[in-house]
């Protein structure tokens, strides 16, 4: 359910809780509180995650009330997963896709750190719901991601992060076929003004820059191999970016693949993956101060996938 408002002169001024809690006398302000910092409401079109954001008269107001009755405090569960490096301060892991990174409405278990919780204490910075966590992967999307075990970890990789200090990249199948070998897409990403699961490009969003090489292309099947590295961290940004200049990522329904225009035994192969793989994580220690790199080649459905489409092009060429 959506509620959705301009903000009045009476509501002018007021915390963004508040005036929710204002419009809608069927939900507490304490409910409103939860909704915001789960990201669930937006100013002119920007999720606001502080419930002391004071609004001012005109601007639209959009919140996605959900049901919060779930408990959602992240509680260890026994449950494999593969552990790249660990040391006192931070773990670096492989996501599988499929698997949620922290707890939310709708995914109260088995997520990545409901089973990191199992092994390890984690950083209280990102609350019963989110500790440890300074960065996410998408559900379907695959590969390394760092935790914070410390408080001092995670305040010094949320730091790298927001300075851009933290290097990126990822390796992709896309539908289509580039003509280009290099791209660098410079196009800002807001929240979609009418459907809030998705982003869009928009002029009056916040700058999100992708630098895209193409790797390899199988003509026969329509679909391309490229690597991404990203300058900026805009949930979807991969995905909008790369959708946006007509190769959406096979898989992502969301944003534009179409599976009827792909051979049945491709779409078997990768199940509910995007074909979307993060393969390098570099930074910079929070202990010792030296830049450390890891990287991790993909496997389980984009593996087979790659596979598939090596013996095809070899078995027409």
């Amino acid at each position: 359910m959506e509620l959705s408002f301009l903000v009045s002169k009476e509501l002018s001024g007021l915390r963004l809780d508040q005036a929710l809690s204002k419009v809608d006398s069927t939900s507490s302000r304490s409910y409103y509180q939860k909704l915001i910092e789960l990201g669930m409401v937006s100013v002119e079109g920007q999720v606001i995650k502080k419930p002391s954001y004071k609004l001012v008269e005109g601007q639209k107001v959009v919140a996605i009330k959900l049901n919060l009755t779930e408990d959602l405090n992240a509680k260890p569960e026994e449950i494999e997963i593969e552990v790249l490096y660990e040391d006192e301060e931070l773990l670096v892991v492989n996501k599988p896709c499929g698997m949620v990174v922290h707890p939310s409405p709708g995914h109260s278990k088995s997520t990545l750190v409901n089973a990191l919780l199992y092994r390890s204490s984690l950083s209280s910075i990102g609350g019963l719901q989110r500790p440890g966590i300074v960065h996410r992967l998408d559900k379907n999307t695959s590969g390394i991601i760092v935790v914070a075990k410390s408080d001092f970890a995670h305040m010094s990789l949320a730091k790298q992060f927001k300075n851009r200090e933290v290097k990126k990249s990822y390796l992709t199948l896309v539908s289509g076929l580039p003509r280009w070998e290099h791209k660098i897409i410079n196009s800002p990403i807001a929240r979609h003004k009418i459907d809030r699961k998705r982003f869009a490009i928009n002029p009056e969003g916040k700058e999100a820059i992708s630098e895209v090489w193409k790797i390899k292309t199988f003509e026969r099947q329509n679909i391309s191999f490229l690597r991404v590295r990203i300058y900026t961290g805009r949930t979807h940004q991969i995905r909008v970016h790369l959708s946006s200049i007509g190769h959406p990522v096979f898989g992502d329904e969301l944003y534009g693949f179409k599976k009827s225009s792909f051979k049945k035994e491709l779409i078997q192969l990768i199940g509910d993956c995007n074909m979307l793989h993060s393969e390098y994580l570099g930074f910079f220690h929070p202990r010792s101060g030296d830049f450390v790199e890891f990287k991790l080649p993909p496997s389980g459905a984009f593996l087979k996938l790659l596979r598939l489409l090596e013996q095809l092009q070899e078995s027409n060429s």
